[in-house]
C-alpha cells in the first residue's frame, strides 16, 4: 500500500503539472524513483523550460510516424484505465490516447466543471446547446441552454431512434456518470458470460474492482435524516407500499465529503447540482485512482485531445494507429501515426466498434469477422417519473448522488432495477420522483460503417424497446395504483417513458463472439477489446463495475500469456 500510495501521488502530481502548463501529454519520469515531471507537445518553450521539459516545437500538420510502443491503449475509461495500470506495473511502455481533455484546470469562475443548472462551454462536446435527459418541465422548453461550441465533458451521439451519452475526457465515463457502482447478481453475470468463471469473478475480480474504484455506501443516519435525501425516502416509501423491495447502492462519490458538504465545512458539489457535467469535489473518478496509479508507474503516458481515426497492420505485424491532435475548439492541428506491438481498444462501446468496423470495411484489418458490430443493447435503460401528492414533497435541494434503487431483479418474466435518482431545481419543490430503470430486453441492435460518408450507423428501431418499456410501465403502474399517484408526462419528449437515449451502451464486440474469452479480437491476437463493447447488451444493473472487473480478469491472463 505504501508503494501504491506513493505511485498515486506521482501520477496526480504529473496530471496537475501537465494541466497547469497546457500540456497534451501527461507522464512521470521516475528513473530514480524520486522525480515526477509532466511531458507534452503544442506548448510554448518558456512553459517547457519552467518545468524542465524541452521537447522542441509542436508537431506540424501532416502524418508524422513515430517510434513503436510496446502497447497503445485507446481511451481512458474503465477498461482502458485498468489495462494501462497493469501494463505499467509489468514494466511495459504504454501510451494512452484520449480524444477529450484533461479536466483539472479551473476556469474563470475558479471551478473545473460547471453545474447542471448553470451550464457553459464546459458542458457538452462540440455542441452549441446542452442536451439533458429531462428535456422539458411542465411541457416548457426551459431545461436546456445555448452554449459556446467547445470540447466539453459530455457527449450525446444521436443515432436516430436512440441517442447515447458518453463522457469526453481523461477518465471517460467516470467523469460524468451517476457514480452508481453495482455488482450484478450472479445469475445476470452467468447469462451474459456463460463461459467465464463466475466463482473467480465474484471471489477475486469484483472485490478488486470495488476496492480500486473506492466505492462506499450512504451512512444509514444520513439516508434516514438528511433533507437532501427526502426524495429517496419518498421513493422508498412508495415502493414499499406497493410491496416492492428497495436496496442501497454503492457509489464512487465520497459520502464523507458529502457529510462535510451538509455541515458547510467544504465547497458544495453533490449539493450544488453538479453531476453529469462533472463534479468539482467528492467524485472519485478514474483520474484519481487507476489512471493516477498508471502514470505513477513511470511506464504510462496519456495524450489528451488525441482522436484515433484509423488502425492498420504492417507486414511485420506492427499495428499503426492514425491520430488527429485537436484543439479544444475541435480544430485539427496535427496528424500523426503511432506504432505498437499490442493494441488495446477501450474507446467506449461506440468508439471501439467504429474503429474496428472502419478498419474492416476499408481493408486495413481484413481478417476481422462479421461478429464485429453485433450484439449491441442499451442495457434496458428507460427513464420515467411519478407525480407525488402535494402533502408528500421530495425536497427543494436534493443530493445529486443516487443512494438507492427499487430491486425487482428476481421477477420471473419482467425484471427491473430502478435507480431512485434526483430531480433538483434549486428552491423549487417539484413533487417528482424520478427513476432510471434498467429492464431486461432480449432485443439487440448492430452497427454498420459507411465508407462513403465515413460514418457509423446503429441499426436499432425504437419499437425494439417495447419489452423494456412494458416492464417499466407495469412496475410503476403498480406503484401508482398502490399510492394513488400518476405518471409524469411533462419531462420527456416521448411522454411518461423516455426510451430515446441510454447511459449504458453495451456490446458490438462481444466477449466469446467477436473476441476470445479474454478480449483478443478474432483474426488479430494482439488487438484486444477492454471496454463495454464486450458486454452483450444487458447486465441487469449499472455496468461500470462489471466492465472494470472483467478488464482486471482479462489483462491478468493477457500479461501471463502474451507478454511472457
Amino acid at each position: 500500500m505504501h508503494n501504491l500510495s506513493r505511485r498515486r501521488f506521482l501520477g496526480l502530481a504529473a496530471m496537475q503539472a501537465a494541466s497547469a502548463a497546457g500540456f497534451s501529454m501527461i507522464g512521470c519520469s521516475v528513473d530514480y524513483r524520486t522525480d515526477c515531471r509532466a511531458r507534452g507537445s503544442g506548448i510554448d518553450k518558456s512553459a517547457r523550460s519552467a518545468l524542465g521539459v524541452g521537447l522542441g516545437d509542436s508537431v506540424p500538420v501532416g502524418p508524422t510516424p513515430q517510434k513503436p510502443y510496446s502497447a497503445i491503449v485507446i481511451g481512458t475509461g474503465y477498461g482502458a484505465a485498468v489495462t494501462a495500470l497493469r501494463l505499467g506495473e509489468a514494466g511495459i511502455p504504454t501510451r494512452m490516447l484520449e480524444m477529450g481533455q484533461l479536466w483539472n484546470q479551473p476556469g474563470d469562475d475558479g471551478n473545473v466543471f460547471c453545474s447542471m443548472t448553470s451550464p457553459d462551454r464546459r458542458a457538452m462536446w462540440l455542441k452549441t446547446r446542452t442536451e439533458l435527459p429531462t428535456s422539458t418541465f411542465l411541457w416548457l422548453n426551459i431545461v436546456n441552454r445555448n452554449i459556446e461550441r467547445h470540447a466539453g465533458i459530455l457527449d450525446l451521439v444521436d443515432f436516430g431512434d436512440i441517442a447515447v451519452y458518453a463522457g469526453r475526457g481523461v477518465g471517460g465515463g467516470s467523469l460524468v456518470n451517476g457514480t452508481i457502482a453495482v455488482v450484478p447478481p450472479r445469475k445476470y453475470f452467468n447469462e451474459a458470460f456463460p463461459l467465464v468463471d463466475a466463482d473467480e469473478m465474484y471471489a477475486k475480480y469484483y472485490p478488486l474492482a470495488t476496492q480500486m474504484l473506492r466505492t462506499n455506501s450512504i451512512p444509514s443516519d444520513m439516508f434516514a435524516k438528511s433533507k437532501h435525501y427526502q426524495f429517496a425516502r419518498v421513493g422508498h416509501a412508495a415502493a414499499h407500499k406497493a410491496g416492492l423491495r428497495t436496496t442501497f447502492v454503492s457509489s464512487t462519490y465520497d459520502y464523507s465529503y458529502l457529510a462535510r458538504e451538509e455541515r458547510g465545512e467544504v465547497p458544495k458539489s453533490a449539493l450544488a447540482e453538479e453531476l453529469i457535467f462533472g463534479s468539482n469535489h467528492g467524485r472519485v473518478s478514474l483520474d484519481k485512482t487507476y489512471l493516477a496509479d498508471a502514470i505513477g508507474t513511470g511506464n504510462v503516458t496519456i495524450e489528451a485531445l488525441h482522436r484515433v481515426k484509423t488502425i492498420r497492420e504492417e507486414p511485420d505485424g506492427t499495428f499503426v494507429v492514425g491520430v488527429e491532435e485537436i484543439r479544444p475548439d475541435g480544430t485539427v492541428v496535427a496528424t500523426k501515426e503511432l506504432g505498437c506491438t499490442h493494441l488495446f481498444l477501450g474507446a467506449g462501446c461506440m468508439g471501439t466498434v467504429e474503429l474496428l468496423l472502419r478498419a474492416r470495411e476499408t481493408g486495413t484489418l481484413p481478417r476481422l469477422g462479421p461478429e464485429i458490430g453485433t450484439g449491441w443493447g442499451p442495457n434496458g435503460n428507460i427513464m420515467t417519473a411519478r407525480a407525488n401528492h402535494a402533502w408528500n414533497p421530495t425536497g427543494t435541494n436534493q443530493s445529486m448522488i443516487t443512494a438507492s434503487a427499487i430491486d425487482q431483479l428476481d421477477h420471473p418474466t419482467s425484471p427491473v432495477f430502478a435507480d431512485v435518482v434526483p430531480l433538483s431545481i434549486p428552491g423549487l419543490e417539484t413533487w417528482v420522483s424520478l427513476y432510471l430503470a434498467i429492464a431486461k430486453n432480449p432485443e439487440r441492435g448492430s452497427f454498420t460503417y459507411d465508407k462513403k460518408t465515413d460514418s457509423l450507423a446503429l441499426n436499432w428501431h425504437r419499437s425494439q424497446n417495447a419489452p423494456a418499456v412494458k416492464a417499466v410501465r407495469d412496475l410503476f403502474t403498480k406503484m401508482n395504483q398502490a399510492n394513488g399517484t400518476i405518471h409524469r408526462y411533462d419531462l420527456f419528449t416521448t411522454g411518461a417513458f423516455a426510451d430515446y437515449f441510454t447511459y449504458h451502451p453495451l456490446g458490438g464486440a462481444v466477449l466469446g463472439d467477436a473476441t476470445d474469452l479474454f478480449g483478443r479480437v478474432k483474426g488479430y491476437s494482439r488487438i484486444y477489446v477492454t471496454d463495454g463493447a464486450l458486454v452483450p447488451g444487458y447486465i441487469g444493473v449499472n455496468p461500470f463495475v462489471t466492465i472494470t472487473a472483467l478488464a482486471e480478469r482479462n489483462i491478468a491472463q493477457i500479461l501471463t500469456e502474451d507478454f511472457a
